[in-house]
């Protein structure tokens, strides 16, 4: 028999932790003094012990252990939780090293520039967005502004009129083969599509912006004449992450007022990204 604190220290854990295990079933001493308390361990518990560590040590929290440390435990069970932590350690694997692009390309930046530049790319999840909007065609980049700013008027003209309120405005923008870029633009709508049909205006519909695994996102501060810049920093900043474009960017005004004063406006541009390949 093998006292606890030398148990202990021939598994390298501590004697805290046996008695943790113990309280919890993981490990129980083969023996108990009746009179002390103090524990005992047999030899062939050393090898339980060693599982444990080993298991503890590929990330497995203490319930998926007792599982499958059981002698009665299946071979299609400890292998469902094998795939299991192997999918979330190659998740973890992925994150770590997107972490680590990130970290290289801002000592890039520090390097050549002696500053952080202004633009932060953050990749996240988007949720799905339903919009109230109009569509459009631009032959070219120049054509947007003028082209996105009446439609977003016309849309909130129907809304209102139709009893809603508009809210967050949200734009899309896809460019074909031939260069020309599709808009999407209206605002977040939780109504009835039902009450915009027959409006004023032609041409607005009710559709939902699908969710995003992962877009790269900046926020853009002040006028809409300079966001062009923001878009090249984005899109520049993408292979050094480890991804691509997927999908058409949008726009989303965090806050688009005063109208008439476009240095307040906080707009985030969101772009889906897949892995690059």
């Amino acid at each position: 028999m093998i006292a606890i604190g030398e148990f202990a220290r021939l598994g390298q854990v501590s004697v805290r932790m046996l008695r943790h295990y113990d309280a919890i079933g993981l490990l129980t001493p083969h023996h108990v003094d009746p009179f002390t308390g103090y524990r005992f361990y047999s030899p062939e518990q050393l090898a339980v012990l060693n599982r444990i560590v080993a298991l503890r040590g590929l990330g497995f929290g203490l319930e998926q252990i007792g599982v499958m440390i059981r002698e009665d435990v299946t071979a299609d069970a400890l292998r469902s939780l094998l795939s299991s932590r192997r999918d979330d350690i190659t998740l973890e694997h992925h994150r770590a090293l997107r972490q680590l692009a990130d970290v290289e390309l801002r000592l890039l930046m520090i390097e050549k520039e002696h500053a952080m530049n202004d633009v932060d790319v953050v990749i996240k999840s988007l949720p799905a967005v339903r919009i109230a909007c109009r569509t459009a065609v631009a032959d070219s980049q120049p054509e947007i502004g003028p082209i996105v700013g009446p439609m977003f008027g016309e849309v909130a003209g129907v809304v209102a009129r139709a009893g809603g309120i508009p809210r967050t405005p949200v734009a899309e923008y896809m460019a074909d083969d031939d260069g020309r870029i599709h808009i999407v633009a209206g605002f977040a709508f939780d109504g009835d599509a039902r009450s915009l049909v027959g409006g004023p205006l032609d041409g607005v519909e009710v559709r939902e912006l699908p969710a995003v695994d992962e877009a790269a996102c900046v926020v853009h501060l002040g006028s809409m004449e300079t966001i062009g810049v923001s878009w090249q920093s984005l899109i520049q900043q993408l292979p050094a992450r480890g991804v691509q474009p997927s999908g058409p960017g949008r726009e989303l005004y965090v806050r688009a007022e005063p109208v008439d004063d476009q240095s307040q406006w906080v707009t985030e541009l969101q772009q889906p990204v897949t892995a690059a390949s």
